[in-house]
């Protein structure tokens, strides 16, 4: 056993999971999973997570739990309890429950899949990821044990963009239609239902092009016609592709807006997990409508310049919990499916 691993391995102990006994110890490097193995006598906890704490990414966690065949209770109630925290030093930052993917076929393996996305604006600083779960067979108690995280810096562009009077008008648009879009996209984005699991496998990218205008984090400055300015964040990768270039879905799910926005044009959003979201913003036409199920590749529209837009692109976003994540993100196997893990 190497320093690492006993490193790590006495890290889970004092984070309060001593009740297990360990029939396999392991905790494994697999690309970009961290595996820990767990066993009582009543399950097996099989925990799958990416340990690197990147500003603008995510953590997901997944967890497999199996009981004997021979047990007494070999049905596990995990839809009980199982929740995420993210802290830093003693603050919880971020949280959210795990949603249960339902049981594997021909097994007596149970899968719960959880995450929580990483501000762009997070310094180097202490963090610890906590797992909160209550599925003994008495129910009645909860349990918990903390992640190893490894904190990376990442750093991000400025830019300054010179608004025209159209785009102007449009980013100062204090009026009540373009204040109600906002809070319905955001009653959108914020609303996570468990049982809405429809995509888990790495996201594709909604263009074949290759060519940014712009990347998710830039720090943007707008000046507008008056010589004011104000400073945001951009939520997205834009792709400079010609007006009408094919948008397609990153990956299954259901659309849940399909309509013009004042700020964002014809606009597109798929629901693909609890909480989960991808938007596609500035298209000169919509292919679909809400209410629809699409397919990875599945056409959405074209491309345009629709809404504040200082030409032809594509803006493509996701969206966790509400806030925005690095797409790349998601081109990975993030949610840990067992077919795409080389174990």
């Amino acid at each position: 056993m190497n320093r690492n691993f006993k490193k790590n391995i006495i890290l889970l102990f004092l984070a309060g999971i001593n009740f297990f006994t360990f029939a396999q110890e392991s905790l494994l490097q697999n690309k970009n999973c961290k595996i820990a193995v767990y066993q009582s006598e009543s399950y097996t906890m099989n925990v799958f997570y990416n340990e690197t704490l990147v500003p603008g990414d995510a953590i997901f966690v997944r967890l497999s739990v199996s009981t004997p065949k021979n047990h007494k209770k070999n049905k596990i109630e995990l839809e009980r309890y199982a929740a995420l925290r993210l802290y830093q030093n003693s603050k919880i930052i971020e949280k959210a429950d795990f949603y249960n993917l339902g049981k594997r076929k021909n097994s007596n393996t149970i899968d719960l899949l959880c995450g929580v996305p990483l501000s762009s604006w997070l310094k180097n600083d202490e963090y610890s990821l906590k797992v909160f779960y209550n599925f003994t067979e008495d129910g009645n108690t909860t349990k918990e044990f903390t992640l190893p995280l490894v904190f990376t810096e990442r750093t991000f562009d400025s830019e300054i963009i010179d608004l025209d009077e159209k785009n102007t008008d449009i980013k100062t648009d204090n009026s009540p239609e373009r204040m109600a879009q906002i809070e319905k996209l955001n009653n959108i984005l914020f609303t996570s239902f468990p049982t809405d699991i429809y995509n888990l496998n790495a996201f594709s990218t909604p263009t074949k092009s290759t060519r940014y205008t712009a990347h998710f984090g830039d720090r943007r400055t707008y000046k507008y016609v008056n010589g004011k300015t104000t400073t945001n964040l951009h939520y997205g990768n834009d792709y400079g592709v010609p007006e009408g270039t094919e948008v397609l879905s990153c990956g299954e799910g259901k659309v849940v807006m399909a309509e013009s926005r004042i700020s964002t044009g014809w606009s597109v959003v798929v629901e693909h997990l609890p909480g989960l979201y991808s938007l596609y913003y500035h298209l000169s036409e919509l292919n679909v409508k809400e209410g629809d199920f699409v397919h990875s590749g599945d056409l959405l529209g074209k491309s345009g310049s629709t809404g504040l837009a200082t030409g032809p692109h594509l803006h493509w976003e996701i969206r966790l919990n509400g806030e925005a994540v690095r797409p790349e993100f998601f081109l990975n196997n993030f949610t840990f499916e067992p077919e795409n893990l080389d174990l």
